[in-house]
């Protein structure tokens, strides 16, 4: 079994804050004594690091669940509870995060070092020093804590690289690979022996240096799921020119500009923007009998069907098993480089504006409905936050609750839509009768 893995599906669940404390001063020689419960303390953060030594998603597909601490219970003498040490989760360079309910990317981690909160900690519920009022000096009213943000990712992998290596399998890929770098891929004479993207760093003779990454080999229909399938083309998206190589002896008796034609048909169907990427040519095996005239013939062809206000891609006929061309390659390669800047992976409409909502501000405060057994049914998240906060072992607190259902216009909402006296009314599991 292959030990790389470049998507995984994981769940994240933040501490949830720790409840406020209903307490009471109890001095012997301490007059009049007041409300003395501290507030709880603010659930953990779940906090995903940027680890430059991981280069696989390997570990997410062992360990899915992630749950941060909760903060403390809020104590007596006005002591708030200790807050929970954030969750630290170490992801590879080039690891992208989405919500895999909306899809929207979160996060693009590329640097190393770089921490994004993927799910916030709930803060810590008051205690009830914190509802003293002059109406009120001694109230038997606290918060439980705030739930922590609770959500499904799904990880991609996106290798680093500046360069991709593309082609049919057998073009001599992986042979180019370790021949430019210090890479030792799989090399073997038979399809598909790269199953995996390996990567490399080049030092051209001028002292320049990038990073090549050898990606599987495609074939005609990889885009509908032949073969290895798209399973490894999101990692080209990051790279900033592509190495099309193509084995110009023809040796397996397929056609130069048919490969040439149909790798780039296969990288346009997965992503449109791929063939925004500058191409430079790779003619390989050219220490073969038959390579001279081939290229001469696939030169031919390439410029007879390419638009005339396109430029036409280098071509640089090469081999790799007696080395011949590749220093003047890894040059143009490297001065490609320079000119060429960054590709914008993901557009404004893809990322979430923000990481974490309470909850929205414009969505409305609850919703009714009706269930089965004809019981009124209160939902939205505004209102099952005020549910969850609430103290229901203290009747003040319950009271207050009351209150707050009523200012929020909950009554008047049920009693609009055919509500009556004695009806049961539910918020999640908790039932009560409406009183009219």
């Amino acid at each position: 079994m292959s030990m790389f893995l470049d998507t995984a599906k994981i769940k994240v669940k933040a501490g949830n804050g720790g409840d406020g404390m209903v307490a009471f001063r109890r001095e012997k020689y301490v007059p009049n004594g007041g409300p003395w419960g501290g507030d709880g303390g603010r659930g953990g953060n779940v906090v995903f690091v940027v680890d430059e030594g991981l280069r696989t998603l390997m570990d997410f597909r062992y360990n899915r669940h992630f749950k941060a601490q909760s903060g403390e219970k809020g104590m007596t003498k006005g002591m708030h509870g200790r807050g929970a040490e954030d969750l630290i989760v170490h992801v590879p360079q080039g690891t992208t995060v989405r919500d895999a309910e909306t899809g929207k990317v979160l996060t693009d981690l590329i640097e190393n070092g770089q921490k994004f909160v993927v799910a916030h900690g709930g803060r810590g519920g008051r205690g009830n020093i914190r509802f003293a009022t002059p109406k009120n000096p001694a109230p038997e009213i606290s918060e439980n804590g705030e739930p922590g943000q609770e959500r499904e990712l799904q990880l991609e992998l996106k290798i680093l690289a500046d360069v991709g290596l593309v082609g049919f399998p057998s073009v001599g890929k992986s042979t180019l690979l370790s021949v430019i770098t210090s890479a030792k891929p799989k090399i073997g004479a038979y399809h598909f022996t790269t199953i995996v993207p390996n990567l490399g760093m080049v030092r051209t003779q001028s002292g320049e240096s990038f990073a090549v990454a050898d990606l599987p080999g495609l074939i005609e229909g990889a885009s509908q799921g032949v073969g290895l399938g798209t399973q490894f083309l999101r990692h080209i998206e990051r790279t900033r020119i592509i190495l099309h190589v193509i084995d110009m002896s023809a040796s397996e008796g397929r056609d130069p500009y048919e490969d040439y034609l149909a790798i780039n048909k296969e990288l346009e169907s997965y992503n449109l923007r791929l063939m925004e990427r500058p191409q430079i040519i790779v003619a390989n095996k050219m220490d073969m009998s038959e390579s001279t005239e081939n290229l001469k013939v696939f030169k031919e062809k390439l410029v007879a069907n390419y638009d005339e206000f396109d430029e036409l891609p280098q071509i640089f006929p090469i081999s790799s098993l007696t080395k011949q061309g590749l220093s003047t390659l890894l040059d143009a390669t490297a001065e490609l480089l320079d000119k060429t800047p960054e590709f914008l992976l993901y557009d404004e409409s893809e990322m979430e504006e923000e990481a974490y909502y309470g909850f929205d501000e414009d969505a409305p405060a609850f919703e009714i409905s009706r269930d089965d057994d004809a019981a009124w049914v209160l939902s939205g998240d505004k209102l099952e936050k005020l549910f969850t906060m609430t103290n229901f072992d203290r009747e003040e607190a319950v009271m207050k609750f009351a209150r707050q259902l009523r200012g929020m216009g909950v009554d008047e909402a049920l009693r609009a839509r055919g509500a009556k006296d004695g009806d049961l009314v539910r918020i999640g599991k908790f039932e009560f009768e409406f009183v009219d």
